[in-house]
């Protein structure tokens, strides 16, 4: 018995069901009407996390970042490739360190880049470094299929 799948739109905060046998990616906000996954990671602030991670159901790959962090910077458009090859199997974030300080600390951060992933509210897994697309499109199928393996 497959599960309903919810996606929480980044526009607006809105819980999007996502009825099977039609395409996720063409999907559209039932709030404010916009598209659910365009294929570009999102910066988001704390509260937005929080419920892309409790309300959502798609697994959430979360870059923890900083403007000023030059390996952060250079994994920047790596991320990018991977949200495209990712989405909408899952939903592709960006964290600011800097603006999101307290989170940062409750998440336990300590170098950035830090690519988190959560699925069912809870984090399965975590790596530190900027890596290519494929690597983090690679490191995301694995912690997946661990995390269904057990």
């Amino acid at each position: 018995m497959s599960q309903e799948q919810r996606a929480v739109c980044l526009e607006c905060g809105a819980i999007n069901r996502l009825p099977s046998g039609r395409p996720a990616a063409e999907a559209k906000c039932g709030g404010c009407g916009k598209l659910l996954f365009t294929g570009r990671p999102k910066d988001v602030d704390a509260a937005m996390l929080m419920r892309q991670v409790e309300k959502g159901t798609l697994p959430v790959v979360v870059d923890v970042w900083a403007a000023w962090c030059g390996p952060c910077r250079a994994m920047a458009p790596e991320y990018e490739r991977a949200t495209a090859e990712g989405e909408p199997t899952a939903r592709f974030v960006k964290l600011d360190s800097d603006a999101e300080q307290a989170l940062s600390a409750k998440l336990g951060i300590r170098s950035i880049p830090t690519l988190l992933l959560f699925r069912g509210g809870r984090e399965i897994g975590r790596v530190a470094g900027a890596m290519p697309a494929a690597k983090i499109g690679s490191w995301v199928a694995e912690r997946l299929n661990q995390q269904a393996g057990h």
